[in-house]
This record gives C-alpha cells, sequence and structure tokens, in this order.
C-alpha cells in the first residue's frame, strides 16, 4: 500500500515497525493505538502550563514555550529510547489529530533519514473508527447469552466454551471487573471507557460473524465503565441459556474464585457499606461481623441469600427478552472438569 510523504492512513497501521504516541501521559493512559509506545512531545504539567497561556496570554508565546519544551523532550527521547535503530525503521507517530505535536517529531526523524510517518488525524481519526465499528459489528454477532445467578461460574464456563474452540466475548476480562458489587479486582485498575470501548473493538473485529459468541450477561455497567448501547441492545435481544447452580456449589466457587477478599478485611467491610442503599444497617452491621470474623462462607451464603439473588431474579426477566425460554442447564459441581463437561453439552445442544 502506498502513503503520502510523511503521512499515512488508519489503514496502513501494520506497514509500521513501532507506533509511537506522543501526546502527555495522561491522554496515553486514558487511550491509545493497539501497541503504541508513549513518549510524549509535552508531559502532564507541560501540557497544562502550555494550555494556560495560549488561553490567558496569546497563542504566540504558547507556541514558542511549547515549541522549546517540544524539542528539548524530542531530543531526550531520540537519546534514550532511539540510537538503536536501524536506517530501516519506519516508525507512525501520532498525537491528538496529526498537528504539530507529532509533526515535530515527524520532521526531526525524516531529517534524520528514518521513513517516518505522521497518522492522519491522529488519535482522534482512531477513536471515530472504534466508535463506528463497534455500532456497525455489535448488531451482526450472533450471540449467546449465558445467564446464572452469582457464583454459578459463568466466567469460567466462557473460559470451558473457548478451550472447546468456541467464539467468546469476555466482557469482565476487558473490564478488568467481575461485575458484581464485589467484583473489584485486588491491585488492578480498570480502564477507563474510552480504552474498554478499544479493547472491545479489537475483540469483535477478530470474531467470524457467521459462527455463535457466547458472552455472559451482565447489566449495563461493569464496574465503572459502561457496554456501548448497541452491544447492550444486541445482549437484550440474543438467545439466552441459563447456567442454574446449586448453592452449595456456588458458595464453594466463591471461597475459591473470591479468596482474595479474605486477605484485606477493612476493604471488604467498605464493599459491604456500599450495598446501603439496598440492605438494612443491621444487616449490613450482621455482614461486617462475620468479615471480621473470617467466616467467609457463612457471609457468601448470606450474600447469595439476601442480595445476589433478589436482584438477580428482579433483573432477568427484566432485561434479556429470551430469558423465560432459556434451555437451563442444573449443575451441583463447578469444579474445572465438571465446566468442560458442561461446555461439550451446551455447545452440542444449543449452538
Amino acid at each position: 500500500m502506498t502513503y503520502r510523504q510523511g503521512i499515512a492512513s488508519i489503514a496502513q497501521l501494520t506497514e509500521f515497525d513501532d507506533i509511537i504516541d506522543v501526546r502527555s501521559p495522561a491522554e496515553y493512559d486514558d487511550d491509545h493505538l493497539p501497541g503504541a509506545l508513549n513518549c510524549p512531545a509535552l508531559d502532564n504539567s507541560q501540557r497544562a502550563q502550555v494550555g494556560t497561556i495560549y488561553k490567558q496570554v496569546s497563542a504566540f508565546e504558547a507556541r514558542k514555550l511549547g515549541g522549546a519544551m517540544v524539542a528539548r523532550n524530542l531530543a531526550q527521547a531520540l537519546l534514550d529510547h532511539f540510537q538503536g535503530k536501524p536506517k530501516s525503521w519506519r516508525p507512525l507517530i501520532y498525537c491528538w489529530r496529526g498537528g504539530q505535536r507529532s509533526g515535530s517529531f515527524v520532521t526531526w526523524f525524516r531529517l534524520i533519514g528514518w521513513d517516518a510517518c505522521q497518522l492522519e488525524g491522529g488519535y482522534k481519526r482512531f477513536r471515530r473508527l472504534v466508535i463506528d465499528e463497534l455500532a456497525r459489528i455489535a448488531p451482526q454477532a450472533s450471540l449467546r447469552l449465558v445467564c446464572g445467578a452469582t457464583g454459578s461460574a459463568k466466567t469460567r464456563l466462557l473460559e470451558a466454551l473457548a478451550a472447546q474452540g468456541a467464539q467468546v466475548l469476555d466482557l469482565e476480562a476487558l473490564a478488568a471487573h467481575k461485575g458484581s458489587v464485589l467484583g473489584a479486582l485486588p491491585g488492578i485498575a480498570q480502564p477507563t471507557q474510552k480504552f474498554f470501548e478499544t479493547r472491545l473493538y479489537l475483540q469483535l473485529q477478530r470474531l467470524d460473524l457467521a459462527r455463535p459468541v457466547f458472552v455472559e450477561a451482565e447489566s449495563r455497567k461493569i464496574g465503572a465503565v459502561q457496554i456501548p448501547d448497541g452491544l447492550l441492545r444486541r445482549m437484550r435481544d440474543a438467545p439466552c441459556l441459563t447456567l442454574e447452580a446449586t448453592r452449595e456449589a456456588r458458595i464453594e466457587f466463591l471461597l475459591h474464585d473470591y479468596a482474595y477478599l479474605g486477605d484485606d478485611i477493612e476493604a471488604l467491610k467498605h464493599k459491604i457499606d456500599a450495598m446501603r442503599t439496598l440492605q438494612s444497617n443491621e444487616t449490613l452491621a450482621k455482614w461486617k461481623e462475620l468479615a471480621d470474623a473470617g467466616d467467609l462462607r457463612t457471609l457468601f451464603g448470606e450474600f447469595i441469600d439476601r442480595h445476589y439473588d433478589p436482584l438477580y431474579q428482579r433483573s432477568q426477566n427484566r432485561n434479556y427478552a429470551a430469558f423465560a425460554d432459556a434451555p437451563v442447564f442444573a449443575v451441583d459441581d463447578l469444579s474445572p472438569g465438571s465446566l468442560q463437561s458442561l461446555a461439550e453439552r451446551i455447545l452440542r445442544d444449543v449452538a
């Protein structure tokens, strides 16, 4: 594929050896092109300083200071990151919309002798692609909703289905959250909404739309991030299957899958307090006593009986049109071997 000298399009991403994001670290953390290296033309504080001068003094004074800062940062980047690159190296460089920050890097890189290119439209063009592709692909996906109350090992079932060769879309993995009020993962921050959507786009564009895709039934929000409307509508209209595990099997699974909650009792009690609008003060106090005693078995049983199951029973028929007609798979064992057998049954009977 050919490109104008120094300019490349989104369609040409795979033609380059490296993708370099020269936006500030804060912009990069919010979202970035897959695999991009952050090499800021202006760091967070410099960008804020230049922006203030632009608004309060003049564009000329802002460019004068910004230019000096970019030149210094560019020189340091050349020394720190790119001295080992051969003459044949071809980087693609982008900023917010293909403007001065990436243009400065491309100019100097090309003067050195590298075939550097600037991404036409910058990150803004990529973001538009993500939004458009999510809207295009989601309505075409042949989804199969895996329903079941909290603790039914739905995510582990998705993994078992994937091991059998099925297509799965694990939204909780993309969101870095298990979806429930206790679902935050220890030491792992959730992606921003934009970064979650980028992750989702990358997964959706790999799907074979002619084949079924298994996905766990979710509420609109998974922790702090939200499922895009087009995909959520498709999920709510999709055929369902229900995993119906016994209470004891669910407690055993939760004791294993949420074992880390016992490592930080104060954090667990903070999560219990988050249910204040749904439970009485008396109930919350009892649950915190169980947490202090380390009695997770009794506590998880209480969560099932008084929190998770009532919410599940109220939400599924309301949110998923095909839930009432879903085939039910009853299990009393949620061990890996049992889930592999269940995945085989599902692929035989449902897909």
